[in-house]
């Protein structure tokens, strides 16, 4: 039976989530454990309990909501993503398999009424690493990987305490067991790319997502007068993160696709005109889709980085703080996910995702796909992030028979 998803209700329902935010804007920015986040997790819980299913919290903030199967109540077949973004992001990327989660499963209701196993939708307390240097917070919590040692000494860029604004939402650190119920994760997700739309596909199945490595680059030299210290004795932290980040570059764009290398964040201190930076803290995000070559490329950067620092004669702290490996979806999933797209005419592609999602995480553990639809001009963490209704239509027709595939 073919189901139809209405594109007005779509985006009124995407629309109302987006305006739950930390702020006025641009974009949307909800920070996990902000006042919008906890609104955002609260109003959600009442939306799914509207439509009969039953809701809980974990510990830490991640919210189910399952709908029990008629036969096999035991095994359940899960879907959902992040309700965190990054500061001024768009209203789509993590909220999308929400609300797309939300709109499949009450049309499977409506169509077919209740599954043989459990559905649950999952709205994970996080994954981007926006407020604090951690990611993947809500689904590392679900399998037991997160450890309170690698958060409690965590603050955030106004110095509050990661532990205080956990506990300020009513949430405590737990003890949470791998869940063993679980049959498959579905994620649907905006691409967050242009590839989708450059080769004009509605969908596309996610068979690898690519692993990461993130870094904090803490610089120390000399502050001195910007007119009296010749260039000789400078111990100038931006002249030498300058030449780490002009060496780094040539040699990513040396290796080729798919590796990526990304210098987001400078933060030069004192920061002003007249005075030589006696200290600066920059970034470092780096993927691949093959492991080997991820570490192997990361370790040469590090030994670059110290050479550089002692040419300079700057002091260096090399931060790894995120290490992830890439991980493949599974076969069998992936293959039915291909299958809904051929027996519904929806155009698709077979691809690796170049972002990081949560399907790493569930992917380690259960069998996991992953669908994308396409970013107009591949725009995202940016307010201008958009996709168009149609597409978005499609990959929630793309995710409900799939959904339907695996629990009905």
């Amino acid at each position: 039976m073919a189901m139809y998803f209405d594109p007005g209700e779509v985006k009124q329902a995407l629309d109302w989530l987006s305006s739950i935010s930390d702020g006025a804007g641009p974009g949307v920015t909800r920070l996990l454990y902000s006042q919008s986040w906890l609104k955002a997790q609260s109003e959600l819980e009442f939306r799914f309990q509207a439509m009969g299913m039953s809701c809980r919290f974990d510990a830490v903030g991640n919210l189910f909501a399952t709908l029990v199967g008629s036969e096999f109540p035991e095994k359940k077949i899960a879907t959902g993503s992040h309700i965190d973004t990054v500061v001024n992001g768009g209203g789509l990327d993590g909220q999308l398999g929400i609300i797309g989660a939300y709109i499949a499963i009450k049309s499977l209701l409506e169509h077919y009424g209740c599954p043989k196993k459990s559905l649950e939708m999952i709205s994970m307390a996080e994954e981007e690493g926006s407020r604090f240097p951690y990611a993947f917070w809500g689904s590392k919590n679900i399998f037991g990987l997160a450890k309170r040692e690698d958060v409690e000494n965590l603050s955030d860029a106004q110095g509050i305490r990661f532990v205080d604004a956990m506990r300020n939402c009513g949430f405590e650190f737990g003890e949470n067991q791998a869940p063993t119920d679980i049959e498959a994760f579905i994620e649907l997700h905006i691409e967050q790319g242009n590839f989708l739309e450059e080769e004009n596909y509605a969908v596309g199945v996610v068979n690898s997502i690519v692993g990461q490595k993130r870094y904090n680059i803490t610089l120390k030299g000399e502050a001195n007068h910007a007119g009296t210290t010749l260039m000789r004795y400078r111990k100038d932290t931006v002249e030498c993160m300058a030449r780490i980040i002009t060496r780094a570059i040539d040699k990513a764009k040396a290796a080729g696709d798919p590796l990526v290398l990304t210098f987001g964040k400078v933060v030069p201190k004192p920061n002003t005109v007249n005075v030589v930076p006696g200290e600066t803290l920059f970034t470092v995000d780096c993927r691949h889709t093959d492991e080997t070559f991820l570490q192997d490329f990361t370790a040469c950067l590090e030994v670059d980085m110290q050479e550089i620092a002692r040419q300079c004669r700057v002091e260096i702290e090399i931060d790894n703080w995120m290490n992830e490996k890439p991980v493949l979806m599974n076969p069998q999933i992936v293959r039915r996910i291909e299958d809904v797209c051929r027996n519904n005419g929806i155009s698709y592609k077979l691809m690796h995702s170049g972002a990081g999602h949560d399907s790493q995480i569930f992917g380690a553990h259960v069998p996991t796909g992953m669908i994308f639809v396409p970013s107009i001009k591949g725009i995202s963490h940016n307010p201008e992030e958009a996709t168009r209704i149609e597409d978005i239509c499609e990959g929630i027709k793309t995710l409900a028979h799939t959904l339907h595939e695996l629990a009905y």
